[in-house]
């Protein structure tokens, strides 16, 4: 019994003498590994939900909607068909491109009562470009380009359809569509009735007055349909190219900075899909 006891306090010397050994050459300690300290990463804060729309369809069955405080209706346009282009009544201030007249037929579709205001922009894109102030006024200097975005992020948050009005769609609205009297301008044949131009917003006041420049929508008159600005104020982005060959885009209704001329209602204009000016918004349709 005690020779195993002897034998078994030998292998036991045995197996721990390297470890003595390091031990004395490190300096007297045995290191052990050291575990590293684990660490947690906190639970990332939810996002806060992004607040829907309230969308609602009105007794005239336009649509009103409603997003961050920000309200805006689009008019139903009923589709028909009507002569597109320099009908008699605008005489000889009509330019070439706008002739010659031809029919054309449209469905029904909606377009913007007002042209996007500063808010609704700034609403859906969180910033605000435009070079004259104020919640109520159009959203200008903004280009064909940008106002695609905005767009598609409208109809993200939406789940709408928005567009830019065709040019066909545009023409048939500013001229009253099936409620059209013929006017010259969009809602009548006085200018100063219906649009801010250059005579009572520009050239006409001078740089120094209250009135120079861009106005909020809605303080001229209406047209047939219920729709405002459609002459002056700003110009507006159409989604057609200005011809089948070229690269520009069109852009219709006149400006704040442009004559009577420039604002009837079958007056055509074009720019790059990247220029950008204070005198150049949108107007949506569906």
């Amino acid at each position: 019994m005690k020779a195993k006891l002897y034998y078994f306090l030998l292998l036991l010397i045995m197996a721990c003498l390297p470890q003595l050994v390091f031990a004395q050459a490190s300096g007297g300690a045995i290191k052990r590994p050291v575990k590293k300290p684990t660490t947690t990463t906190a639970p990332a804060k939810p996002n806060k939900p992004t607040p829907k729309p309230t969308i609602t369809t009105n007794s005239d069955y336009s649509q009103t909607i409603s997003f961050k405080g920000v309200s805006f209706k689009m008019i139903r346009v009923d589709g028909g068909i009507f002569t597109m282009g320099a009908t008699s009544e605008q005489g000889y201030d009509a330019y070439s491109d706008e002739k010659p007249t031809h029919q054309v037929t449209l469905s029904t579709y909606y377009i913007g009562e007002t042209e996007v205001t500063q808010a609704l922009w700034e609403a859906v894109m969180g910033s605000n470009p435009s070079y004259f102030k104020g919640a109520n006024r159009p959203v200008e200097n903004v280009g064909w380009n940008e106002c695609q975005t905005f767009i598609s992020k409208l109809n993200s948050i939406t789940g709408k359809k928005f567009r830019l009005p065709k040019e066909k769609e545009w023409e048939y609205a500013a001229k009253g569509g099936s409620r059209s009297h013929g006017y010259e301008y969009s809602g009548s044949n006085e200018i100063n009735d219906v649009a801010w131009y250059d005579s009572n917003a520009c050239d006409g006041v001078g740089s120094n007055s209250p009135d120079y420049g861009t106005h909020n929508v809605k303080t001229k008159k209406p047209n047939e349909l219920g729709i405002y600005d459609m002459s002056g104020n700003v110009y507006e982005w159409c989604e057609d190219l200005y011809d089948s060959s070229g690269s520009y885009r069109v852009r219709r209704g006149g400006s704040w900075d442009y004559g009577a001329r420039g604002c009837r209602v079958s007056n055509r204009d074009s720019s790059t899909p990247v220029y950008r000016s204070y005198f150049l918004g949108l107007r949506l349709a569906l």
